[in-house]
């Protein structure tokens, strides 16, 4: 078993994002193999590019509020405790929604 407390991970940027950091807390080589969990700290005004990945992945939200937005225009408001799974391949555009920062979990798949 592994223990990551409050206050421990790696700082990371992440391409295609603004106004936010994050926090990996789990992933290679140490922990988990087949998962990333991480924080996203998004800042009022913080975001998304509408972009795509290879990998699945899943956001909860854990504090504020943000839109996901597809590709298609379809748009997502997503409170605390809401998530959203989003396939291989699919675009997505993260924006917060109003002037608290928002704290969201995301879990990508590694397989």
């Amino acid at each position: 078993m592994k223990v990551i407390k409050a206050g421990e991970g790696s700082v990371y940027d992440a391409p295609n994002h603004f106004n936010m950091w994050g926090i990996r807390k789990f992933g290679p080589p140490d922990g988990a193999k087949a998962v990333n969990v991480s924080i996203s700290e998004f800042m009022p005004n913080g975001g998304a590019t509408l972009t795509a990945s290879d990998k699945e992945r899943i956001y909860c939200v854990i504090r504020g509020c943000i839109s996901v937005a597809e590709e298609n225009g379809v748009e997502h408001v997503l409170d605390a405790d809401d998530m959203i799974y989003i396939p291989p391949g699919e675009k997505r555009a993260v924006s917060v929604n109003g002037n608290v920062a928002a704290r969201v979990l995301v879990i990508v798949a590694n397989c």
